[in-house]
Order: structure tokens, then sequence, then C-alpha cells
């Protein structure tokens, strides 16, 4: 049985499952089941951490800076490393909303601490990382799979635009080349983003979500659910030559429409 942990506010309510991921196993909002739950894979539910890296890194090779090189899991996503670490090892849990990760081989050493804090009618979602005397690249982000459809309303529908979107290969990683964003759908990293992404089921309700993140994925190929995604920098960002801040935070605000 895995351990869980809930966190109640006036109009939201959170369920942690500690054993999957730390990740929120489901968000309620004025009767608004607003996760989506698990539909047979470890990576398409649930409201989760990437760390020690955030989407694909090609072939699963990581690199210090001397230039030796790492070989990180690739079962999740063969031939590429996903995702980080965070939805497959342990968590510890240090109080309400409060968790922390410490990783294993090539990044033992570092650390990862989550927390989660209701706010009326928002969720304050943070996470940091420590990387200790660690000389490995590090991004990290959030990965929040929305339902497409909620007990009543319409199907989900994303409020998204940005100035330029990461052109990628047939292989969904990045090449490094910044192009005009082409339309959906989409599985793609952004930047320059505009304006506030919003998630919305029309007559029933919308979650906003602020971040100062540089990088947003946006992922709707499922047709079970759809991704926003705030990261520290964009998939494969080392083999970019982009490094990720250690700090990410994302407000998601709630509304009733």
């Amino acid at each position: 049985m895995s351990l869980g942990q809930a966190i109640d506010g006036d109009e939201i309510s959170l369920e942690i499952d500690i054993d999957q991921g730390a990740r929120v196993s489901s968000l309620q909002y004025r009767g608004y089941e607003c996760v989506l739950p698990f539909h047979g894979q470890v990576m398409t539910w649930g409201w989760y951490a990437m760390a020690p890296w955030a989407g694909r890194i090609k072939n699963g090779i990581v690199k210090d800076s001397s230039g030796k090189s790492y070989q990180l899991p690739t079962n999740l996503a063969p031939p590429h490393a996903i995702h980080g670490f965070t939805l497959t090892h342990a968590w510890q849990e240090l109080g309400s909303g409060y968790f922390r990760i410490d990783f294993p081989e090539p990044y033992q050493g570092a650390r990862l601490e989550q927390r989660f804090e209701i706010l009326d009618n928002a969720l304050r979602w943070s996470l940091e990382y420590e990387s200790g005397d660690l000389d490995l690249p590090f991004w990290i982000g959030f990965h929040p799979w929305f339902p497409r459809e909620l007990a009543r309303g319409g199907q989900a529908e994303i409020e998204f635009s940005a100035g330029k979107m990461y052109e990628r290969g047939s292989d969904y990683v990045p090449n490094g080349k910044l192009i005009t964003p082409t339309p959906g759908p989409w599985d793609d990293a952004f930047t320059e983003v505009r304006g506030v992404p919003t998630v919305y089921w029309e007559d029933a309700i919308s979650i906003k979500i602020e971040s100062d993140a540089p990088c947003w994925v946006v992922y709707d190929q499922d047709p079970e659910g759809v991704c926003v995604e705030p990261q520290t920098a964009p998939p494969d960002a080392q083999n970019l030559g982009i490094s990720g801040d250690s700090y990410l935070e994302a407000l998601f605000i709630f509304h009733e429409i």
C-alpha cells in the first residue's frame, strides 16, 4: 500500500502519493478532480516533479565538466533518459506538503526538496535542487497532468502563446534551433512565453499557471490528458549548452467559470 499525505484548504484539497514519486494523486477544487488518474503508465498521471533533469536526454548520456560520460537509465523512453529519478526512487516526508529525494548514482550527493502550499484558491508548488559537490548538469521542472474531461463542462483547452519554440527531430529531442511556433498538437518546448498559460474547461473551471520559468513544455497528444510544464531549461539542455536554475516555483490559480 502506498504512503499518502492529505492537505486540506477551504477551496482546494490535495492527496500526495509518497511512494509514487511524491506526486499529487488527487486535487479537488469545488468538487472538480483536476488530476488525471493512473491509466497504465508511470509517466502519464498525477502532478509530479522532474529532476535532476526534465524531459529527454539524448541516449541517456550526461557529461561532467571534464567531459567524462555517465549513462542514465533509458527504460522509460528508450533510447533516451526521461524526467529524472523523481518518479522511480524513494522520497522522504519532512512535514506537511514538504518532501525530499536523495538521488542515486551518478547524481549521488545531490537532492531535491519539494513543497506544496494551499493559498485560498491557489496552489504554490516549489522545487529546490542542491547539487552539493556534484559536477553534473541539471535542470528541473513540473509535470502536471490535467484530465481532458471533468465531471461536467467542456473538454480541456489550453491558452498558450510563446515567441519561440525549440525545433525537435523525429526523436522528440530539441536540436538547438529556435523557430516560430508551429500549430499543435504539441510535444514541444517553448520560450518567450506571453501572458499566463491557462487550462480551462468551458462551463466548469480554469487553472492559470504563473511562473517565471524560462522554458515551458506543452503536451497534448494523449487522448486522456494534457500537460503544461514550467521548466528551468528545455529537454536535453546539456547538449544545447543551456544551464538550469536550482529553484523553480509555480502558482496554480483556480477559478469557477
